[in-house]
């Protein structure tokens, strides 16, 4: 279907709930969305583009045909939705790593069972316990089992292995009872599986109750060295029960989801607390800084995080609002097959476990990305948002300062890989204009950058691959005609500016907007160069009026004209340094008489003062 075709089918698409399904030439499908309004939503899609993020625009451009499917509620629309997102995993849906949610502790089915972690239970014949909170604090209770009830860790199968190399380092320590060895019974290592999964099911004092009796008939046969080896074993049983107990208590009570999105990398994290105390974490970080609004991400990441799952919290905390809390709250509710409340705080001990979760998600998201990459996937997101071919690994920034006539002036400011290149910056006074004119200003500087790039001059020597005028579009034209005038292929756009001087969007020579507030990153630096380089054309134009009042001390002295005081302000940088100067200094840059006319000129200045 062509676009026209598309925006008209939407258009006719009735004002009732339901999904949408987009899909490519391929009939892939690309997205699933839902809407409380399916005409409203999805003729969004096939309006305007400048209000679109780069990932909704590369969305559209795909989309070859879409179908709905008609709910009567906005909470049918939603469980359909997320059952359609899990069948299809569409490209450009929030869409975590591997949907694991709650992990699973795995007793395999062999001859020689053993324990590990699982995302999900399958129809495999094992045995699974859990859900429980996290996977740290799950393989901390399997690591806990195999101490505990001293069940070997190494890689060796068996009866495969069994008397065929010596015991490992583990046997020796006392980490592990040596089921390698041919003295040990399949009955020995099937009885500790038993007590590993009777601990998992709960029953502490039945082997409590087990282990005792076997410490004291030990004991009372004067095996001591036995029975101390089972007292440890007690020991450790008990600190586990009271581990397990911790972690799986946690889903009974409160999780505080926290979520922070940077340059390189976005963070979604989940608190598990019990009785007010923290008991566990879990996080997924995605390699994406995520477009899309935070209570949209939010209501993604919560769907599938919680999915499949009969045992959740009774409370779960949000960052922000959801535009779907109603029917998520009903389908999680129906889901845990009780009241599940879905808070959004606004201050006091709950907001302060809101920031404690986002403060985890920024410190997982800076220790897993380096500095480098941040810059790099910054770079990359505002190249695909200006539809650039590459990122814009240099960027130069002009600016146009005056206060009248006299003072107009511009700054070049350069940022090299998203950091300032101060030494690349370049000032320039305007010539030759009667009166201030941004629009004349920015054109003699663009010809004059260009010609000396054109002319070789050093200074001036390497092209940015993206321009960025601080003005509307009538500025970003002028940028473009005088590109094209040099034969240059340089993309250039406007900062268009809102009423508190800060840049909200970039526009093209076309007059198209594109908005860069999706990603916060992406604001934020075009704000600082934007800031960057208003301060350097500023600070520039100070400089100008106080050297031309500076300057009008020296049209006061004899034999002073303009090109004897340019050649003292040349060599002395300001006033204050020529009025300082000994006549033997004064004499090396001008003629005698002038020297001596200046030197006396300020030393009669100084006489009324004294």
């Amino acid at each position: 279907m062509t676009f026209d075709e598309l925006k008209e089918k939407a258009h006719a698409l009735p004002l009732k709930p339901g999904v949408y399904i987009m899909q490519d030439v391929h009939s892939t499908v690309i997205y699933v969305g839902k809407a409380k309004a399916l005409k409203n939503r999805v003729s969004q899609y096939f309006q305007d583009s400048a209000s679109h993020t780069e990932k909704t625009r590369a969305m559209v451009s795909q989309i070859d045909h879409f179908d709905v499917i008609i709910a009567d509620s906005e909470f049918e629309a939603l469980v359909l939705e997320n059952s359609l997102i899990k069948r299809h995993q569409p490209r450009y849906n929030i869409l975590l790593k591997d949907d694991k949610g709650y992990p699973y502790i795995r007793l395999s089915k062999e001859e020689y069972p053993h324990f590990s972690l699982a995302n999900r239970v399958a129809e495999d014949g094992a045995r699974y316990f859990g859900p429980y909170a996290s996977r740290h604090s799950t393989q901390q209770i399997v690591d806990a089992l195999r101490t505990a009830l001293r069940l070997p860790t190494c890689r060796r199968q068996f009866p495969r292995d069994i008397g065929k190399e010596r015991p490992c380092l583990n046997f020796h320590m006392g980490k592990c009872d040596g089921y390698c060895r041919p003295e040990m019974t399949k009955e020995r290592h099937d009885q500790a599986i038993a007590q590993a999964v009777s601990l998992l099911e709960g029953k502490f004092k039945e082997v409590k109750a087990d282990l005792t009796a076997q410490m004291e008939q030990a004991a009372e046969e004067l095996r001591f060295e036995k029975a101390a080896q089972i007292r440890d074993r007690l020991k450790a049983i008990q600190l586990l029960g009271e581990r397990q107990k911790v972690v799986a208590g946690s889903l009974a009570d409160t999780d505080v989801t926290g979520f922070f999105r940077g340059e390189a990398k976005s963070c979604f994290v989940v608190l598990h607390y019990l009785d007010g105390e923290l008991a566990a974490k879990d996080m997924d970080l995605m390699e994406l800084p995520m477009e899309e609004e935070t209570g949209e991400v939010l209501s993604a990441l919560l769907r599938q995080y919680y999915a499949g799952r009969s045992r959740l919290p009774r409370q779960i905390l949000l960052p922000c609002e959801l535009d779907d809390q109603v029917p998520l709250t009903r389908m999680l509710s129906e889901q845990a097959g009780r009241r599940v409340e879905l808070i959004t705080p606004q201050r006091g001990a709950k907001m302060d476990l809101i920031k404690l979760a986002n403060q985890n998600a920024v410190e997982e998201v800076t220790r897993a990305t380096t500095r480098e990459e941040r810059q790099n996937k910054l770079l990359e997101a505002l190249g695909k948002m200006l539809g650039l071919e590459q990122a814009p690994r240099r960027t130069e920034s002009y600016d146009i300062s005056n206060t009248g006539a006299d003072d107009m002036v511009a700054s070049m400011v350069v940022f090299e890989n998203g950091r300032p290149l101060k030494r690349d910056y370049r000032r320039f006074k305007i010539k030759d204009l009667t009166g201030p004119d941004d629009y004349a200003s920015m054109e003699q500087v663009l010809k004059r950058r260009f010609q000396r790039y054109l002319d070789e001059d050093e200074k001036f020597g390497t092209l940015p691959d993206l321009m960025l005028i601080d003005g509307g579009e009538n500025h970003v034209k002028i940028a473009r005609r005088v590109l094209d005038e040099f034969g240059l292929n340089i993309p250039a756009f406007g900062m268009v500016k809102d009423d508190r001087h800060r840049t909200r969007a970039l526009v093209a020579p076309d007059g198209r907007e594109i908005g860069i507030q999706a990603i916060p990153a992406v604001f934020a630096l075009i704000g600082q160069i934007q800031e960057e380089t208003h301060r350097f054309a500023i600070e520039f134009n100070r400089q100008q009026r106080k050297s031309r009042v500076q300057g009008s001390a020296l049209d006061k002295i004899p034999g002073v004209g303009e090109k004897r005081r340019t050649q003292l302000l040349k060599v002395f940088k300001s006033v204050k340094a020529i009025r300082q100067a000994p006549l033997e200094e004064l004499e090396k840059v001008v003629p005698k008489n002038t020297a001596q006319a200046v030197y006396q000129y300020f030393r009669e200045e100084k006489e009324p003062c004294e």
